[in-house]
């Protein structure tokens, strides 16, 4: 019947089915394309798979032992199932254990083993892989196959049509049952919750209206069942007792609602597996566009705004350290114009106080050394004080402009001192006194002493020369002499001081200048490699700027453009999540037979 109905409605489904395949393949999610192709084969599958469900302890292989009238799942504290246990309709009961090779290469083997220890074994071989029976039974040959799956597994769910979740009636639902049953439904719509061990509890109605209320309306079907009763109605043929075992429910359930209805369960898984592979495909997509919603390129915003504040700063910095330089370079020249004059100055007094009793005639050789000596220590002493202040303003006016940049300063100042700032000092003219000088006045003078000295004594009735007036022109003749000769030196003196103020001020006005054009050719050298240096930064932080601009003007773009891509995406999906839902609302249009 299964195979005649997808002739009619195979569209319905199918296509949803294999665009559902397709969408897995856009999205590289191969995965889901396996298991999608995996659950395609089952659904075209003409047996129908209920698979049974439930924690350990809550009656399930039992209650396929009951549905089938026969003990092929090992029940008891002490048989846990271990592996799934498949029985199908088969003219004559068999039954396998399907075990894995212990090479991978060799692939699973099928071991022929009796039907009522085939589950038991299955559950304690370590390579076994599943457990495979063969009854015939009526519900069976209508198409049904039945799977005792592991507690709380949900592998097996995914290739079911339908699924019978077993929980005892000592309790409602737990949380864990409640969790295991959304799991469940989100892989098989098709939800039977049978109630079990209702010969145990007396109030067994009242957990059933409590699980019926806690799962809601259309979640799933809740049958209550006693596997006891069924198993003994058959023993004893009493149908009283099987028709409160409540298994008359359950099976009509099966006949009626499954396998008379095979085409509404397939819509329905795929109803229920498309939509939940669609939203596994929208979450990342979502997540995916709302950050292309979010400003990505905030830190690359914040790191661009950062280098045009950095530029600016920097344009700024560069007319204020300009002026900076300008101001210690003419404050420093003043500094060292000062520095020379007060230091020649000190030379000056030296040399006045020292011709105040020197004669440069004697003294000339001595006098030129010790002042050509001085000033070349006064010259070496200002220009390295010029240079080390020099230094000093460099490193300031460096730490400003580029503070992590070492090569920010010239790698060396000029420290040479001119040759000819120390000039040659030539003795000055100084007149000679010597013997005839010195006779021409002591004659002048002793003239004038007898000359004076002998009208005086005339008048004591002396001669004009006599021995008093010859004493006296003597004594004023040596008179004469001594002093010229004071005044002769004091001239001497004299002319020594001029030519020493006239040579410091020579040295005065050419180291000066050699000073000054120093001080000028180094500022100039310094402020050509601060302002390179300039260049270089705002050449980076521009260059830099463009990157992070380009950078956010690309990302800007291609967010955009994926965000388009993901909105179409995110349709296309929405539109297949609404085809597929539209699966379960769709009638069926007839049946050919």
């Amino acid at each position: 019947m299964r195979g005649t109905l997808l002739r009619v409605m195979a569209p319905s489904w199918i296509d949803v089915l294999d665009s559902t395949t397709r969408a897995c393949s856009v999205h590289d999610r191969d995965d889901l394309v396996q298991r999608l192709h995996a659950r395609r084969k089952r659904l075209l599958d003409p047996k129908l798979r209920v698979v049974v469900i439930g924690e350990t302890g809550q009656g399930k292989s039992q209650l396929i032992n009951a549905l089938l009238n026969a003990n092929v799942c090992a029940v008891g504290d002490d048989h846990t199932t271990a592996v799934p246990a498949i029985i199908e309709h088969a003219e004559t009961p068999t039954a396998s254990m399907i075990t894995a090779g212990p090479l991978a290469i060799e692939g699973p083997s099928r071991e022929p083993v009796p039907i009522e220890s085939v589950t038991a074994r299955a559950n304690t071989e370590p390579t076994a892989v599943r457990a495979e029976i063969g009854l015939p039974r009526a519900l069976l040959a209508g198409g049904l196959a039945l799977v005792d799956s592991p507690p709380r597994s949900v592998e097996m769910v995914d290739s079911a049509d339908a699924v019978l979740m077993a929980t005892d009636a000592t309790s409602e639902l737990s949380a864990g049952e409640l969790r295991l049953l959304r799991e469940v439904a989100r892989l098989c719509p098709t939800i039977v919750l049978v109630l079990t061990k209702i010969d145990l509890v007396p109030g067994w109605r009242s957990v059933a209206e409590r699980n019926r209320a806690q799962l809601g309306q259309g979640f799933a079907t809740v049958i209550p069942v006693s596997a006891t009763l069924r198993l003994a109605a058959a023993k004893t043929g009493d149908k009283a007792l099987n028709k409160e075992s409540g298994f008359g429910e359950l099976l009509a359930w099966l006949h009626n609602d499954l396998l008379s209805q095979p085409d509404l369960h397939a819509r329905r898984s795929v109803a229920a597996l498309s939509t939940t592979v669609v939203e596994m495909l929208l979450e990342p997509l979502q997540e995916e566009f709302t950050e292309t919603q979010q400003p990505g390129t905030r830190p690359a915003v914040a790191r661009w705004e950062a280098e045009s504040r950095r530029l600016e700063r920097l344009q700024r910095e560069a007319a204020r350290w300009q002026t900076m330089l300008s101001d210690e370079v003419s404050d420093l020249i003043s500094d060292v114009e000062f520095d020379l004059r007060d230091r020649t100055r000190q030379i000056l007094a030296e040399v006045d106080e020292y011709f105040e009793i020197a004669d440069p005639a004697r003294s000339w050789p001595e006098f030129t050394e010790w002042l050509r000596e001085n000033l070349t220590t006064v010259a070496e002493t200002n220009s390295e004080w010029l240079l080390d202040r020099f230094e000093w303003i460099a490193r300031k006016i460096g730490r400003q402009v580029a503070p992590h940049r070492a090569d920010a300063l010239p790698d060396s100042l000029p420290r040479d001192v001119p040759a000819d700032a120390v000039g040659d000092l030539k003795l000055p003219r100084v007149e000679r006194f010597g013997v005839g000088q010195k006779l021409f006045v002591g004659m002048r003078g002793s003239y004038s002493g007898l000359l004076m000295f002998g009208l005086a004594t005339t008048i004591a009735g002396l001669p004009l020369i006599n021995p008093i007036s010859l004493g006296a022109g003597a004594a004023f003749g040596a008179k004469s002499i001594l002093e010229e000769r004071g005044n002769r030196l004091k001239r001497r003196q004299a002319v020594a001081k001029n030519a020493a103020h006239r040579y410091v001020d020579d040295f005065f006005l050419t180291y000066g200048k050699h000073s000054k054009d120093t001080a000028r050719q180094i500022h100039r050298a310094l402020r050509d490699r601060l302002s390179a240096v300039t260049d270089e930064l705002r050449s980076d932080i521009t260059e830099t700027a463009k990157a992070v601009k380009q950078f956010i003007d690309d990302d800007t773009t291609r967010r955009a453009t994926r965000a388009q891509e993901i909105r179409s995406s995110m349709e296309e999906l929405v539109r297949l999540r609404q085809a597929a839902q539209t699966l379960v609302a769709m009638r069926p249009r007839g049946l050919i037979a």
